[in-house]
């Protein structure tokens, strides 16, 4: 008897079935459906009935335009990486009727969770305390508190409002800044209704004492925050990256942190791993993270939920609902690289 469950495609490198899936959900996902795994570079030599047959795909693989054109059963891309990939024509599928959406929206939350923590390390010198302490240079009291700043009631400057952005306003509320959001992508009423300000670049960077930067990159802000960015920063202010390294001159962060006219925190870096002789590695004043702030089991997991649950909407001729979907007239504009690891 042949079976009749749809079929789905799963090709989510760097990702796995076993990593997005909790076990139960993944017997879950194997029993409503038909599973073919496979890699990037194999997908379009997929047999041709397994293309036309397929409903899904879990993953973003590069798709030309004849195979997705042999994909004929094909409703959603399921992205699981987080980065709209530029790798599809998408003209194609929004003309077809297919969805291409992404569980990125998983990461906010932990994102934003940690963006606060560096704020509060720069602001008090939290990591650097620790460190003299190891060192046995420690200033006990108000000895080491000279450089330091509130929280409470600071200027906060948040450059690009999405997910990431929006969770993090919502950590940041019981601190009750001074809110000031720049993010050429949205009207000023949506920022006014988070109870925030909106503002030209300008003067997110100069009226801030915290500076959050939350932005996709694209292909008109690809190192947009350099010397020139910096230098409008008041002195001591904190800098905090936390979307993607290819928004920011990194030589001019660096120089502007070696200079002391800033203190920094990034997540993310030009290089991944970063070189070990790379001058970031022993720059005071830059708290470094190795790309981790998002990468909890427990986002991860969320991601299958969220396949699973837009899946079931997909099956009964809905839309998705979780996942955030691309948008015809600012997908292509993207530029993100993909990740390489989890």
């Amino acid at each position: 008897m042949p079976d009749s469950r749809p079929l789905v495609i799963s090709c989510p490198l760097p990702r796995s079935l076993a990593l997005i899936f909790a076990p139960d959900r993944l017997a879950d996902l194997r029993a409503r459906y038909r599973i073919v795994e496979t890699v990037d570079e194999d997908f379009a030599a997929l047999p041709p009935e397994v293309l036309a047959q397929a409903r899904y795909i879990i993953g973003q693989p590069p798709l030309s335009e004849a195979t997705l054109a042999a994909m004929t059963g094909l409703r959603c891309t399921f992205n699981v990486e987080s980065n709209l990939l530029p790798n599809m024509p998408y003209d194609a599928a929004f003309v077809r009727g297919v969805h291409v959406v992404t569980t990125g929206a998983v990461f906010a939350e932990p994102v934003a969770e940690i963006g606060l923590g560096f704020a509060l390390s720069l602001l008090r010198n939290i990591h650097g305390a620790d460190a003299a302490f190891g060192a046995g240079t420690e200033l006990w009291g108000g000895d080491g508190n000279a450089q330091a700043r509130l929280l409470t009631g600071a200027e906060v400057s948040i450059i690009g409002f999405g997910d990431l952005g929006r969770a993090l306003a919502r950590v940041l509320a019981g601190f009750r800044p001074r809110l000031s959001i720049h993010d050429p992508w949205l009207p000023e009423a949506r920022i006014r209704e988070a109870g925030a300000r909106p503002v030209d670049l300008p003067t997110a960077l100069a009226e801030a004492d915290v500076v959050f930067v939350t932005a996709a990159v694209t292909a008109e802000n690809r190192g947009f925050l350099g010397a020139d960015a910096f230098a409008a920063m008041r002195p001591g202010a904190a800098f905090i990256l936390l979307s993607r390294a290819d928004v920011v001159d990194f030589p001019a962060l660096i120089d502007a942190v070696a200079s002391g006219h800033i203190r920094a925190a990034t997540d993310v870096w030009p290089e991944e791993p970063l070189p070990q002789g790379h001058p970031a590695r022993a720059l005071p004043g830059l708290l470094k993270s190795a790309h981790r702030a998002g990468a909890l089991d427990a986002a991860f997991k969320r991601m299958g939920e969220m396949v699973l649950a837009d899946m079931a909407l997909l099956d009964r001729g809905l839309p998705p609902n979780l996942c955030k979907r691309a948008e015809r007239e600012t997908v292509a504009r993207f530029r993100s690289r993909p990740v390489s690891r989890n």
